[in-house]
């Protein structure tokens, strides 16, 4: 490895435009931010080091054996964020960046390509709209002052549908000049006759400045390893970054399965994985499919690279179908059970369930099967109970190791006991039942969460278990209504509040249809619209209604009453 003579900014861009440097399968994809990369550009340009890059000089022989992939030039938040892969076939020679792709990018992407981050308050959705394509610009107005982050020049990522890419863009406040556009000024007279043009100095200055900075330095400073061995290149990429923040172990578990793969792309499959995931409505990360293999196979299940060798990646690349299958129809189940990402309170809570799925072999349709109806209850009730009782805090690897006991004595023996023919929601319980225990005070604070909490959806759903989930059939409700609180005597009002009133105090959960016909009556009412004396108490018992007076009046007694039903449910349920 040696050192070698500096390029400016504008020779790594061509680089990159003409594929002569490249990114390796072992690298992570692109994770930086807007706000990042403008800070980048306002440091070159105020002349500070960005630290030396490293990269692998690829031969063309040793290019075959291995997948490389272009650098992003159109990043959009959640929907663009995956690296191209490139055919290497007819190229003599290029670089593989090993270290510095995140800065790398980010200049490319200022210069070259566009950045769409989501607008404020709007939804999730692959449009203009909600993600507006964005340009990196440079204010040529004036320079920034008593800025906490000490920033001079101000960069910023405008959108296109305003900006329509001009050169210069004018506002009321302040005139824009498009970064990229500096690439276009390579011959020194015509810039200088562009820069004449503006009457203020400061945008004069800023101006060639940035074509200093870009174009005329030369302030890429790289070592160049030559040999041509991954495992060397996977080393030294490893001792790089493993000791640096922005890398975590799961980038350094990912490079060690993308290098040791040999049927298949490991990079490309983990990614499909986690997006199919996503269009199904739940948020995850590459780091819960490393963890759960982990899970599966690995004695210690912590993120450390001598937990991820050779034999184990290779493990996983044979296994890799009903891995995927068995998270995806894990997936499948979660949703059946009604939830969201956002009521799915930790990801972490699923990876027990993937553990005895795919190790029972039922890779497909465990959400739909009626031979699996009771089994389906019983993960349903456990994972409500352990997410209610938020068991995967700051120690989820104890814990998750505590619940696998349950299933194994010794996973390098026996993944799972012969004798477990449903989900052991009992036995795991018993392994971790002398820290999980709760007392009247957590149950006491639960019945406090309000009807938008993340939580409130297990709370009810363990309250009410036989409503359709499956189908979304469900509604969140006030049994008292939420319009009738400010008729509320003043000393309810005082002693419980609209804490208590918007609280599982005050809801259920309803049936859809049932909710809809309820609409905005008074609980007293509803109760006697749907109810004569024949099936009255079981009308209020399904609904979990105490018996008393049901008038807002007498919301005093209600809630006292209630209160007592739920405490004793819910300690039955959570102990």
């Amino acid at each position: 490895m040696s050192f070698q003579t500096p390029i400016t900014i504008s020779d790594a861009i061509e680089r990159i435009e003409s594929n002569k440097f490249l990114l390796p399968a072992i690298q992570r994809e692109f994770i930086w931010t807007h706000s990042k990369i403008e800070w980048l550009f306002d440091s070159i340009m105020r002349n500070y080091p960005i630290s030396s890059f490293l990269f692998w000089n690829v031969e063309e022989s040793t290019s075959k054996n291995y997948r490389f992939y272009k650098f992003i030039n159109e990043y959009r938040d959640r929907y663009k964020t995956h690296n191209e892969e490139i055919s290497t076939n007819g190229i003599n020679s290029f670089s593989a960046v090993l270290d510095g792709q995140q800065r790398l990018t980010s200049l490319y992407l200022g210069l070259k390509g566009s950045f769409g981050y989501k607008e404020y308050r709007r939804k999730w959705e692959d449009t203009e709209w909600s993600i507006p394509t964005r340009h990196l610009y440079l204010n040529i107005s004036n320079e920034l002052t008593e800025e906490e982050d000490g920033r001079i020049y101000e960069f910023s990522f405008l959108k296109k549908d305003l900006t329509q890419e001009r050169e210069v863009y004018e506002t009321e406040d302040k005139n824009w000049f498009k970064v990229g556009a500096i690439l276009n000024y390579s011959d020194d007279e015509t810039f200088d006759n562009f820069v004449e043009e503006f009457e203020n100095s400061f945008s004069r200055k800023a101006i060639r400045q940035l074509r200093r900075t870009i174009v005329e330095k030369s302030i890429i400073n790289y070592f160049l390893e030559k040999e041509q061995s991954l495992d060397k290149a996977l080393n030294i990429f490893i001792r790089i970054n493993s000791g640096g923040e922005p890398l975590n172990f799961s980038d350094l578990l990912m490079s060690i399965a993308v290098a040791n793969w040999t049927q298949k792309d490991a990079r490309k499959e983990i990614h499909k994985l986690v997006d199919t995931v996503r269009d199904k409505g739940y948020s995850i990360s590459k780091d819960l499919v490393l963890k759960s293999f982990l899970y599966l196979h690995s004695k210690d299940i912590k993120f450390r690279v001598t937990n991820f060798s050779k034999e184990n990646a290779k493990e996983f690349e044979t296994e890799w179908e009903q891995i995927r299958d068995a998270i995806l129809s894990t997936f499948d189940l979660i949703k059946s059970f009604g939830f969201t990402d956002f009521t799915l309170t930790s990801k972490n809570a699923v990876i027990p369930i993937i553990y005895y799925l795919y190790h029972k072999g039922i890779y497909r349709d465990f959400s739909n099967k009626i031979e699996f109806k009771q089994d389906r209850e019983s993960i349903k009730k456990w994972l409500h109970i352990v997410l209610i009782k938020r068991l995967f805090g700051g120690t989820s690897d104890n814990v998750l190791s505590q619940m696998r006991r349950a299933f194994t004595d010794n996973i390098s023996e026996t993944k799972i006991k012969a004798v477990i023919s449903n989900f052991p929601i009992d036995t795991i319980f018993n392994h971790i039942r002398k820290d999980t225990s709760v007392g009247d005070e957590f149950i006491e604070e639960i019945l406090f969460t309000q009807i938008d909490n993340q939580y409130s959806f297990s709370i009810l759903s363990l309250l009410y278990p036989n409503l359709d989930y499956k189908n979304n059939n469900f509604h969140k409700d006030h049994i008292h209504p939420a319009s009738t609180f400010g008729s509320l005597s003043e000393d309810n009002k005082e002693k419980y509040g609209w804490r208590t009133f918007n609280s599982i105090y005050n809801l259920q959960m309803l049936d859809a249809n049932e909710n809809m016909s309820k609409n905005d009556l008074n609980l007293k009412d509803w109760v006697d619209k749907e109810t004569n004396e024949n099936n009255r108490e079981q009308f209020l018992n399904l609904h979990i209604i105490p018996n008393v007076d049901l008038t807002l009046e007498n919301f005093s007694e209600y809630h006292e009453k209630r209160k007592e039903i739920l405490m004793n449910k819910l300690k039955t349920l959570l102990n």
